[in-house]
């Protein structure tokens, strides 16, 4: 399975800021869309990652003052990415290794879309789970061994 198989699935919706956006507008934007991350975007470019785990350190840093920061002074700069055409078992693997929840999908200089660690298990275990369902289908369609040697000999 390829990423952008998942990213077809999921939808093209993205939510972006900009490195100058206060955390208090990006904070109220990821709590009234339910999301986990925004993608910081810089003259067209992607310029880093905003995710919960900035959020939540720079909370246990600063407080209450933190919404008066910009998301470019907490947001992760060299975000892992990931290319449409690339398999998912390698993406997980690199997810696993980064410690990353949040992928931008990127070809090339465009941002495609951001996968979670949610969306890449879910696709995953959906693909599993057809898999699975396939082979028992199969299994329990499979000729009996004696009718197959019934019909191999002819029938003597």
């Amino acid at each position: 399975m390829l990423v952008s198989e998942i990213l077809r699935i999921k939808g093209s919706t993205l939510f972006t800021a900009a490195p100058d956006t206060s955390l208090d507008v990006a904070v109220h934007t990821m709590a009234e869309h339910d999301i986990g991350s925004l993608v910081i975007m810089e003259r067209g470019r992607l310029a880093g990652m905003l995710t919960f785990r900035e959020l939540i350190r720079v909370l246990d840093e600063r407080g209450a003052d933190m919404k008066a920061l910009a998301v470019g002074a907490i947001m992760e700069r060299d975000p892992l990415t990931a290319d449409p055409h690339m398999e998912v078992n390698a993406l997980r693997g690199a997810m696993l290794e980064r410690h990353a929840r949040y992928i931008p999908i990127m070809d090339g200089t465009t941002l495609m879309g951001v996968l979670s660690f949610h969306d890449v298990a879910k696709a995953v275990f959906e693909e599993q789970s057809f898999e699975n369902r396939m082979l028992k289908s199969y299994i329990k369609n499979w000729p009996d061994e004696e009718e197959t040697a019934v019909q191999g000999h002819g029938g003597r």
